[in-house]
C-alpha cells in the first residue's frame, strides 16, 4: 500500500520544509480542515505556489492575498467572498497551509 505521510510542519499546521510539498500532501491537509479540493480551489493553490517562487514570501496578509489574485485571475476570483468560501476562515493563512508555503506575515 502505497500511503503518503504528511512531512513535519510546526504548531499551526504549515510545512517546516516547502520543498516536501505534493498534491497528495495539500490533499491530505485540505482533509483536516474539512475541504475538498476541486479546480478552483487547485488554481488558487498553483498561483500562490507562483507568487511564492517569484516574490519568496507568501502574500503577507489577506488583503494583499485578494489584490494579487485579483490582478492575476481577474476580479471574479480575486475578491474575498469567492476566496473565502473556498478557503473557510482566513483565505490567505488556509490557503498558504494547504499549498505548502509559510504562514503569511499579517495573518490571525
Amino acid at each position: 500500500m502505497n500511503t503518503v505521510a504528511i512531512p513535519e510542519r510546526n504548531n499551526e499546521g504549515f510545512l517546516e520544509d516547502a520543498s516536501r510539498w505534493s498534491q497528495k500532501v495539500a490533499v491530505l491537509i485540505a482533509n483536516e480542515d474539512g475541504i475538498k479540493l476541486n479546480e478552483k480551489h487547485w488554481e488558487i493553490i498553483e498561483f500562490l505556489r507562483c507568487f511564492y517562487k517569484e516574490h519568496e514570501m507568501s502574500p503577507p496578509s489577506n488583503r494583499l492575498f485578494v489584490k494579487a489574485v485579483k490582478e492575476s485571475l481577474g476580479e471574479e476570483k480575486g475578491n474575498s467572498i469567492y476566496l473565502m468560501q473556498l478557503f473557510p476562515g482566513t483565505p490567505a493563512k488556509t490557503a498558504c497551509k494547504i499549498a505548502g508555503l509559510p504562514r503569511p506575515t499579517n495573518c490571525l
